[in-house]
């Protein structure tokens, strides 16, 4: 029954065990051995293996689960946000931020950033005139700020931060990107930044940043211990820089790594400042431990639909005469570069994950996957964040060409993001969006992520489970459903939140399932999310975690210690 020889040094006993493990689904109880499991089986089973040192775990009939994964996560984002940043929630209206700025500045220095987010998109809908922008600059005190939109693409900034960035009305607008101004104001600026304008504040705040080292291996522990506190023992870093490297890097050393983490990265500037392409790479790979893989690079096609940044098969809504009726975006890439990058990764061993929101752009992946393909064979794991919009005849491309389509269901629900996407994109289109179940019924290997902080201020995997099941608001005043024709059961939901992105990060030899040899990575949740109502899956809470069968969470500890 068990490959080891030693005795275990943990046996867990009588649990509810759902192993994710697709010959041996259910279990009463596993051993663990030098941190990987020895054995699953019934709670008689696995007490016969327990010798006299072995600690054991008796959890009368809990639900325990693989400990979960998360296929796309930005931990110096969201680990900055939490650990130093002015919290801000997407639902905050323009004047609640204003007094959270106003309330936060005063226990600030005169020169000191304010730093916040999330800012929903609906309020970023509607603050691009000046006199928003003097309500700003009020609410701050002459300080700098930049606060984050919920898709991480945009940032609003004040007067303060346009000046340190060097830009005036006149500057024109960086490759990429985009000034917005008020056009009623003879096109001054407004503090709203799109796509690449963002990485010109961000770059700005960074070289403002003192010991800003030691403030990220702060920002990226924080990000790791609430993912552990989520049951999350598995993340995939979307936009993997320098700095998260080194921080990574300094975490290992010092024994404080709490989940395997596969990093992404950029191949061309984007939204943060710092080293991409080549030179990145060599930073990765020089940073390669047990626990920290650097085995995928990032490519971002296209932007927003919120924005008008995707790009789209069809036309975006028009709203006017100033707006072309025929106006679809336009992808950062063309079909031969991204066939050459793909034909990189090939070369080089690694695998990519590609920011593809439309329809068009998640076409032009496809098809230059299909020629590196045919030309090499199988080989990288290639995957598109975020398969929003799909035509129906991509969808089956995505299994035969072994793409996996890494879906976010924290972006529909409870956030606004929806809402301000339904301005742009028409009605048809979002009453198709994001065909999971189709997706899966084509025999693609659905993998759901986070996109942590956007969309939702935490990386809350029971929202997202829930929303896979229902397609609506955790909110029952909010009778919305979104597309509930691709309603996923409750297993295959929780496939795509453990088993699923493991695989897809390279780690499905590693963690994603309870079986013998993997990675003893578990959880231990309040309540039997197979028994109660869907409808109640988002209160879950996560009692215990365990990575590589140490614990690493413990609810009544950390409650403990915040009283």
């Amino acid at each position: 029954m068990s490959s080891f020889s030693s005795p275990p040094d943990l046996v867990v006993l009588g649990a509810r065990v759902f192993t994710a493990d697709p010959h041996h689904a259910w279990a009463e109880g596993f051993a663990v051995v030098d941190g990987r499991i020895s054995a699953v089986g019934t709670t008689t089973q696995i007490q016969a293996l327990a010798g006299p040192n072995t600690t054991v775990e008796s959890l009368d009939g809990q639900l325990v689960l693989p400990g979960l994964s998360d296929g796309h996560a930005h931990l110096g984002l969201g680990g900055a946000m939490l650990a130093w940043e002015l919290p801000i929630q997407p639902t905050d209206s323009k004047e609640a931020i204003f007094e959270k700025v106003r309330t936060w500045a005063q226990k600030l220095g005169p020169d000191e950033w304010i730093v916040g987010g999330i800012v929903g998109s609906t309020v970023m809908d509607a603050v691009g005139t000046v006199e928003v922008l003097g309500a700003l600059d009020e609410a701050a005190g002459g300080r700098p700020v930049l606060l984050r939109d919920d898709s991480m693409h945009n940032r609003w900034v004040n007067s303060t931060t346009l000046g340190l960035m060097g830009v005036s009305a006149d500057s024109p607008d960086p490759e990429g990107g985009h000034y917005v101004r008020d056009d009623a104001a003879g096109g001054a600026l407004t503090g709203v930044l799109h796509e690449s304008a963002s990485a010109e504040a961000e770059t700005v705040l960074l070289a403002s940043l003192t010991d800003a080292e030691a403030r990220h291996r702060v920002s990226i522990a924080t990000a790791l211990s609430t993912l552990n506190s989520f049951g999350i023992t598995s993340v995939q870093d979307a936009a993997t820089m320098e700095y998260i490297w080194k921080a990574l890097g300094d975490l290992e050393s010092a024994g404080e790594i709490s989940a395997w983490v596969v990093g992404s990265m950029p191949v061309r500037p984007f939204l943060e400042s710092g080293t991409t392409g080549e030179e990145l790479f060599g930073i990765g790979a020089a940073h390669r431990s047990e626990h920290v893989r650097p085995d995928f690079v990032k490519v971002v096609l296209d932007g927003v639909p919120m924005t008008r940044t995707t790009a789209m098969l069809h036309p975006y809504v028009c709203h006017g005469r100033h707006e072309d009726p025929e106006f679809r975006g336009e992808p950062y890439w063309n079909h031969d570069d991204l066939v050459e990058t793909l034909r990189l990764c090939y070369d080089r061993g690694l695998n990519a994950k590609l920011h593809a929101t439309g329809d068009a752009s998640a076409r032009l992946v496809l098809d230059a996957v299909e020629q590196v393909r045919k030309e090499k064979g199988p080989g990288p794991i290639f995957q598109i964040a975020h398969v929003e919009f799909l035509e129906d005849v991509d969808v089956p491309r995505f299994a035969e060409l072994g793409v996996v389509p890494d879906a976010s269901p924290y972006i529909w629900y409870p956030g606004v993001i929806q809402e301000s996407i339904a301005q742009q994109i028409p009605a048809e289109t979002v009453d198709t969006s994001w065909k999971t179940k189709d997706l899966l019924e084509a025999g693609a290997l659905l993998a759901a992520g986070s996109d942590w902080p956007c969309a939702l201020p935490s990386p809350d995997p029971w929202i997202g489970l829930e929303t896979l099941v229902t397609r609506q608001n955790p909110d029952p005043e909010v009778t919305t459903v979104l597309n509930p024709s691709q309603r996923l059961e409750l297993e295959q939901a929780l496939l795509a939140f453990t088993r699923n992105p493991a695989e897809a990060m390279g780690l499905g030899d590693v963690t994603g399932s309870l079986r013998a040899g993997l990675s003893a990575d578990f959880i231990v949740v309040d309540r039997d999310i197979f028994e109660i109502p869907v409808h109640e899956i988002h209160r879950t809470r996560v009692r215990r975690t365990f990575f590589a069968g140490t614990e690493v969470y413990n609810a009544e500890l950390a409650e403990a210690g915040a009283r």
